[in-house]
């Protein structure tokens, strides 16, 4: 999606974000005021979350996510083929690839918007195989899509309101005696107002989700996915189509929501935004897991190489700070 010119520019500074004084808060308080009045962010990344040096499949320390010979065909394409995987609790991991290495397609079974041909996985102990999407947000997983999925005619702070869970006037007879239900929906609106004054939408909460700019809206998904008060939180492309001006916005906020006590699963092709802020990097090509690791080991591991330029090829994707690797015919970085 591309973002709507003249919109995003007008966003307040992302240095200038108001934080709530609660315990994880404090957290983040603290990060914020450690952090150098230039915007760029400085933190201490999380280590020691695998059993050992990173290779495909290793073991964490503390998995949130587990997933066992999770396959999905199409005809006779095998779109994804992971044998063992295991996503580190309280981490930012980052799941990147070439185009058509079956990304997206894994989100998509893991949060049951798709069904996988064998497999298992489990989300914190509980089998999600076979789970319905709704049931897997309800538990505490939720994700954001590529394309946004506001509801363009409904305000910001209606689509908001439709994140909470257990809401007691979803049902058809309850929704005839409000007066069960109407102090639980001052709550929820009080929350979505909390969540989108943090994510600087506050001022557009009256607007069409419509109006929004496609930063503005990718931000919409991410607040609206708190409303759920999530433990993983799954992100697809949450940079894609993004004016620059959002970038580093954004960029915060998927910090903040580790500093928030958060798992955080992004899938990703900035090489450079990978190896900013993630603390573990996950490979796949060919809907296979081909490399794990801290990013920085991660971006020059051959297989990676390989996976993104073909074989033979000498560079260190770290380097990358585009979309697209641009390497010259002498190989130079």
């Amino acid at each position: 999606m591309v973002p709507e010119p003249g919109t995003a520019e007008q966003e307040v500074p992302a240095e200038q974000e108001d934080v709530h004084a609660a315990s994880p808060e404090d957290v983040v308080a603290e990060r914020e005021a450690a952090e150098p009045a230039a915007g760029s962010i400085k933190r201490v990344k999380s280590t020691g979350l695998a059993q050992g040096p990173g290779t495909p499949g290793i073991p964490k320390v503390d998995p949130i996510l587990i997933v066992d010979n999770v396959t999905r065909n199409f005809g006779g394409v095998t779109a994804v083929d992971v044998n063992h995987l295991e996503i580190p609790r309280h981490a930012i991991t980052a799941l990147i690839g070439p185009n058509g290495a079956g990304k997206t397609t894994l989100f998509n079974l893991l949060c049951g918007f798709d069904k996988p041909n064998t497999g298992t996985w489990t989300y914190d102990g509980h089998s999600l195989a076979g789970v319905p999407s709704f049931k897997v947000a309800r538990m505490g997983q939720v994700r954001t899509f590529q394309l946004t999925k506001a509801l363009s005619l409904l305000s910001v702070l209606e689509n908001m309101k439709l994140g909470a869970k257990n809401q007691r006037g979803e049902s058809f007879w309850a929704a005839l005696m409000p007066w069960t239900w109407k102090k639980q929906e001052i709550e929820i609106t009080e929350k979505a107002r909390d969540l989108l004054k943090r994510f600087k939408l506050d001022a557009k909460e009256q607007d069409f989700a419509a109006s929004l700019s496609g930063g503005q809206r990718k931000l919409l998904d991410m607040a609206r996915a708190l409303m759920n008060d999530p433990n993983l939180v799954m992100l697809d492309e949450p940079m894609a189509g993004v004016n620059p001006a959002l970038t580093q916005s954004l960029l915060d906020h998927v910090l903040d929501l580790k500093d928030r006590g958060m798992t955080v699963l992004f899938v990703e092709h900035d090489m450079h935004m990978v190896r900013h802020i993630a603390d573990w990097v996950v490979v796949m090509a060919e809907g296979k897991i081909v490399a794990e690791g801290p990013p920085e080991t991660v971006m020059e591991d051959q297989a990676v190489i390989d996976a993104y330029l073909g074989a033979h090829q000498d560079v260190d994707l770290g380097v990358v700070t585009g979309r697209i690797p641009t390497i010259d015919t002498k190989g130079s970085k």
